[in-house]
């Protein structure tokens, strides 16, 4: 008999929720739920490559599809973009109860030291010596409570749906939990220590930076792995292995207020805005195409006789006439770098073309941190070898890594240098992520769970050397 697409897996899902079916009663045999051909979990001859205990990893998690896609949509469809604090505070609670229905311990960190709603924290002892995982997800999404986009809706004829958050991230926190989940039925969550950290601000992320992310540092240095559950590029055959790091800076630039007419005069010089011309023309100058994974973009600028400028709200006014020379300038924009290194090298050149000022200006730049870079490292193609192989054992194909240049900042992150292997970019495939087309394809909730669970279930045997 041939079997539903996945979208129906998603409405069956939402009549089960309506009628308050709890989830330990919920029917279990589930195998004959919904996937397109293309997707479709691998059973029989299609997994040739994995062992008999592997092989029920990959069925229970089949049996898991349907109560699954329920817990999608009930996450979705709860509004937590990240200053909606108690909309982020009700998916991680949504969340707690499924980690703890795991046997996982689980804390709530709250967030009032950076101004935002917290994290969930779930931690799985595994015996002595196992492999420590730091699992990695977020609660959050980019549109706030008074979005019009607030719902997941399934797309007709097909496996896809839209939703706010569906495919970043909550789409990946789902992936993450059906594996566990798979792990646990097959009996194979016991080889494993893993701590799970769902970040509340993941999209507008609180301040202090430092206070937001202390947790997820910590469990980082805790671990011996880390693995993201991003959306990644949205093919099911790629992962991130490095990530480029993506800071601020802000130019302030001032000149000498005065009639037009007095322009490139001895007493008046150049005026702000040539001043600032010239720095973001030498940062072009200085930096284009000589580092390869480097850029600087200047976002914004406002520039006249005065201005107002509100870093955090990314918003400004000038005021200024066309014969007054402009008094001040404000530019802002952004570094991304593959490397801490290659961070420091810009930041010096950067600060090298604001010095050389014009006549009658000055000029100084401010950086912030931001996101650190995932830096590529031979732990990291590991770890991509390793899930590739699970792939292809699976029956999916190869997965190969992201270019960085196409991979965005992530908490994963916050790892780089703490672990000794990281991976990103394994959650739900689909397209249009932080608009309000964000579609996600359902069935590759399993099938992304699928590799994520036989990866974790390998890792015992990487550790040992038995690979």
């Amino acid at each position: 008999m041939r079997r539903p697409g996945f979208a129906t897996l998603v409405l069956a899902a939402t009549f089960a929720a309506t009628l308050a079916v709890a989830p330990s009663t919920r029917a279990a045999g589930t195998a004959a739920a919904a996937k397109a051909p293309a997707a479709k979990a691998p059973t029989g001859k299609e997994a040739g490559g994995l062992s008999k205990a592997e092989r029920r990893v990959v069925a229970a998690i089949e049996t898991r599809e349907l109560v699954s896609a329920g817990l999608l949509k009930s996450a979705v469809d709860i509004n937590s973009g990240s200053n909606n604090l108690e909309g982020v505070r009700a998916v991680g609670a949504l969340f707690r109860k499924e980690f703890e229905a795991l046997g996982f311990t689980t804390t709530w960190i709250d967030g009032v030291a950076w101004g935002r709603a917290g994290h969930l924290v779930a931690r799985h002892d595994g015996p002595e010596g196992a492999p420590r995982v730091l699992l990695i997800g977020h609660l959050d999404t980019v549109f706030p409570k008074d979005s019009p986009f607030q719902k997941l809706a399934t797309i007709p004829g097909g496996n896809e749906a839209k939703g706010p958050g569906l495919l970043d991230m909550k789409g990946g926190d789902v992936i993450m939990l059906l594996a566990l989940g798979g792990l646990k039925d097959a009996g194979l969550l016991d080889r494993v220590s893993v701590t799970a950290v769902l970040i509340g601000d993941e999209e507008d992320s609180g301040r202090p930076l430092e206070a937001a992310r202390r947790d997820l540092k910590e469990a980082a240095r805790w671990a011996d792995v880390a693995i993201g559950f991003e959306d990644g590029d949205g093919d099911p055959h790629t992962a991130v292995v490095a990530r480029r790091g993506s800071g601020s800076w802000v130019l302030t630039v001032t000149g000498h207020a005065a009639h037009s007419s007095q322009i490139w005069s001895e007493a008046v010089g150049s005026g702000a805005i040539y001043e600032a011309a010239r720095i973001l023309n030498g940062f072009e100058a200085a930096l284009k195409a000589k580092e390869d994974l480097l850029t600087v973009n200047p976002g914004s600028i406002v520039g006249g006789t005065t201005v107002t400028f509100d870093d955090d709200e990314a918003r400004g006014t000038t005021f200024g006439k066309t014969n007054v020379v402009a008094a001040t300038t404000t530019v802002a924009g952004d570094l991304r770098c593959i490397t801490l290194e290659q961070r420091e090298r810009a930041r010096g050149l950067m600060r090298e073309v604001v010095a050389a000022h014009l006549p009658g200006t000055s000029a100084s730049i401010e950086f912030d941190d931001g996101y650190p870079p995932l830096s590529p490292s031979p732990g990291n193609d590991r770890m991509l070898a390793l899930y590739d192989r699970a792939s292809r054992d699976l029956g999916l194909g190869a997965v190969v890594a992201v270019n960085p240049r196409n991979a965005g900042a992530a908490d994963v992150s916050f790892t780089e240098g703490l672990v000794e292997m990281a991976l990103d970019g394994i959650g739900l495939r689909g397209r249009n992520g932080h608009t309000p087309d964000e579609t996600g394809d359902l069935a590759s909730l399993t099938t992304q769970a699928q590799r994520a669970a036989i990866l974790l279930a390998r890792l015992p045997a990487e550790r040992s050397g038995k690979h």
